[in-house]
């Protein structure tokens, strides 16, 4: 569990080899009783003194976070772009990575009204973040940083919902078949109607199933241009389970900004047409 866990969260950070030189990143299991809810925990830590500020981007997971900063703690939502963070000076980011559809069951509303935008602890909790951001910012040991949040979720830890294990086995399917491009391979291969696929994802996850698929083919690509060794996008594009290079790269640049053969040559890797 704990080897998936690092391998999939990996590839949704661009330009990685950058990236490890300008911060660290850890992320810790949580413990059982949590499981059915939360991800993983993941802290970032930085320290830029004296050097120029480094923008990070990342391209997330179909996953709400909770996340504690210094003066910024929030409820983030999914964001459907790529995410961009601009690190500077010194600082620390501890945050909670829900599983896909895990933060429903706390709030009960549709989590797509969280998508691309974040709340307060106090419109999602009735509780204000001050207490709790105070406390795990006072802290240098990760393990307690853990053990706070986790106390903190415990008092409101609501229900298990039965729909959470089943968008995640939905998720699951999707990661590991690449021949996986529309929704409409979903409701075949897995025998659901696609209104009620529609519908529960755009409740508990608060993306479009359509979405999930593009999101983790994407994951894979940047994660195959910054492996190493020259790329072929014909070839990738089809081992992705597109059926031409066109729809790829249209794809790959609305998300990431970048045609695949920018984002190559922007992290010094060589390319290959086909």
């Amino acid at each position: 569990m704990q080897l998936k866990l690092e391998v999939e969260q990996s590839k949704a950070i661009l330009n990685p080899k950058a990236a490890e030189k300008k911060f660290q990143l850890s992320r810790h299991v949580p413990t059982q009783d949590l499981r059915y809810f939360v991800n993983h925990y993941w802290i970032v830590s930085w320290d830029l003194s004296n050097q120029e500020p480094y923008l990070q981007e990342v391209l997330t997971h179909p996953c709400v976070n909770l996340v504690i900063e210094k003066d910024h703690s929030r409820i983030a939502g999914v964001t459907t772009g790529k995410f961009s963070y601009l690190l500077k000076g010194k600082g620390m980011v501890f945050a909670v990575m829900f599983r896909p559809g895990g933060f429903y069951p706390f709030v009960k509303f549709p989590v797509s009204t969280l998508t691309d935008r974040a709340i307060s602890f106090q419109d999602a909790f009735g509780v204000e973040s001050n207490g709790l951001e105070e406390a795990m910012l006072s802290l240098q040991d990760k393990g307690k940083m853990v053990e706070l949040v986790e106390q903190f979720l415990r008092e409101k830890l609501p229900e298990r919902d039965k729909n959470v294990e089943l968008i995640n086995q939905i998720i699951d399917h999707i990661i590991a078949n690449r021949e996986i491009i529309r929704v409409d391979d979903v409701v075949s291969q897995l025998n659901i109607s696609k209104r009620t696929l529609q519908r529960m994802f755009r409740q508990y996850v608060g993306v479009s199933p359509k979405w999930v698929i593009k999101r983790y083919r994407l994951h894979e690509a940047a994660k195959q241009v910054a492996d190493g060794g020259a790329v072929n996008w014909s070839k990738l594009a089809l081992d992705l389970g597109y059926f031409d290079q066109t729809h790829f790269i249209k794809d790959f640049k609305g998300i990431v900004g970048k045609s695949p053969a920018e984002y190559t040559m922007s992290i010094g890797r060589e390319t290959t047409s086909g």
